[in-house]
């Protein structure tokens, strides 16, 4: 999970020492045969696989490390939930990009972004980022704007996108006929909602308007204005106002 450093740092270990004789990719395949949701793994060039498992310095021996070796990504449920792998693939921005790992500028400093979603959720692991148990994954949710603990570790999230009950878990964040949606979408592209899903006006999130746009944007969008809520005084109000 650490960036690249010069070659001459000791902490830095060798693509040979991250590729475990027992790797978990494995385990992990077992987890995606016997899914009860709908996961796809994506391919991706095995030069790619060993750069991304290189800038996280994590082995092949964990689930993480597996992923980011062997897969472009996951896509659960019709695409809506994605789960970084390397980068470069139908997935196109991994776990590299997302997280900064090449320039050592990190997208959330002591958390690395493990996963996103098609409304602009995205699920971290904590590394001290968060109040709460480090290791465990957090889910941004795009009707909060909160950080909130799932209490489950990586291998633990991994099972969780392969059986977990994702409709329930989505139930208020998603519409009628969002699979038809969906399937004209880009992984590396998400659903803006207007009026967002953390106001009053957008709920319920089938009323709002929908129009496709890079993860990224919603990743900016949304962090935006969970800065300018925390900073707001209690029982303040903010008025939202879009321009093309």
């Amino acid at each position: 999970m650490h960036p690249e450093r010069p070659a001459y740092d000791p902490r830095v270990r060798s693509l040979d020492e991250l590729l475990s004789d027992e790797p978990a990719w494995p385990l992990v395949q077992s987890w995606l045969t016997g899914a009860t949701n709908e996961v796809r793994s994506l391919p991706v060039e095995r030069t790619r696989g060993e750069r991304t498992l290189h800038l996280l310095q994590v082995t092949s021996r964990a689930p993480l490390g597996a992923v980011a070796l062997e897969t472009g990504g996951l896509l659960a449920d019709s695409g809506w939930l994605r789960v970084l792998g390397a980068d470069g693939g139908e997935l196109e921005r991994g776990l590299a990009s997302w997280n900064g790992l090449a320039e050592g500028r990190r997208l959330i400093d002591g958390a690395l972004l493990v996963a996103h979603d098609a409304v602009g959720g995205f699920f971290a692991l904590n590394g001290g980022a968060f109040a709460g148990e480090q290791g465990h994954v957090f889910y941004f949710a795009p009707d909060t704007l909160d950080w909130l603990d799932l209490e489950m570790g990586y291998t633990d999230f991994l099972r969780w996108v392969c059986a977990g009950d994702l409709g329930r878990f989505y139930s208020e964040l998603r519409w009628p006929g969002w699979e038809a949606e969906l399937s004209q979408a880009r992984p590396d592209d998400g659903f803006h909602l207007y009026p967002p899903p953390f106001t009053e006006e957008g709920k319920p999130v089938d009323k709002a308007q929908r129009r496709l746009v890079p993860m990224s944007e919603l990743w900016g969008w949304y962090q935006e204005f969970a800065r300018q809520l925390a900073a707001l005084p209690e029982g303040a109000r903010l008025r939202i106002k879009l321009t093309d």
